[in-house]
């Protein structure tokens, strides 16, 4: 199902929690309020939306919202002590050398642009643990569990060890991704005076699992979000077309 409008995964009188899609903003964009965005939209079917966390724009998945100011605070201290357990899927350049591994760099904004950040001793703790998920011949799934919750952690520690998004205009090697990339040998060919479209431009991340504690009932609930149909399909033609040579 392709996912290019938010959708309702579970909500009450306290909360609201949604599948985000890619190219949808949080919040409103600072230097172009037309940009659509889930607060405006949420805004419009709510009588009261707080926000809890944000998503980069190009990151889909599970997200939390309030609907009150007592469900808002509950959730932010949450989010603040780090009692939300968040988990993501990362498709990324090369693999691994374990199958599972911390990351524990320290992140600050970077002096020549607030909306790039960079590793740094004088920053904020910032820590990231990683297993492997699936293995290509040049590519890899990881799950990626942040401990704390810095402005692009997960992008820019992948690209700090060496493994960025497949897709990362910011951290990474690529604006898009092509299907000829890994069927080069197999002689891919497209119609001659027709451009090769990408099978996907925007990051390879998304937002697959976030578990918390109701803010009223104290229950302990868990939401998943199912890969969108531009990661099913690039997933698909991995697996297809770029297999390893051995396997262990």
């Amino acid at each position: 199902m392709k996912k290019n409008r938010w959708s309702i995964l579970f909500e009450d009188d306290h909360i609201i929690v949604i599948d985000k899609p890619a190219n949808w903003s949080s919040i409103p964009d600072r230097f172009d309020e037309s940009k659509q965005n889930i607060l405006t939209s949420l805004s419009s079917y709510r009588d009261q939306i707080f926000v809890v966390h944000r998503l980069d724009r190009d990151t889909s998945g599970v997200m939390v919202w309030a609907k009150n100011e007592n469900a808002h605070r509950i959730l932010s201290e949450q989010f603040e002590k780090r009692k939300v357990k968040k988990t993501y899927h990362a498709f990324v350049e090369s693999s691994p050398n374990q199958n599972q591994f911390i990351v524990n760099q320290a992140i600050i904004y970077s002096n020549s642009s607030k909306a790039k950040v960079l590793i740094h001793k004088s920053g904020k703790e910032s820590i990231t643990h990683f297993s492997l998920l699936e293995q290509w011949k040049d590519f890899s799934l990881l799950e990626c569990r942040p401990e704390t919750g810095r402005m692009h952690q997960i992008r820019v520690h992948l690209q700090h060890i060496g493994l960025p998004l497949i897709i990362d205009p910011l951290y990474g090697n690529r604006n898009e991704f092509k299907i000829s990339e890994i069927k080069r040998k197999k002689k891919y060919n497209i119609k001659k005076f027709t451009e090769e479209k990408p099978l996907l431009s925007r990051h390879t991340l998304h937002a697959k699992q976030l578990r918390f504690t109701h803010p009223i009932s104290n229950e302990k609930i868990s939401f998943n979000s199912e890969y969108p149909k531009d990661l099913t399909a690039l997933k698909n033609q991995l697996t297809k077309w770029n297999k390893r040579d051995f396997e262990p």
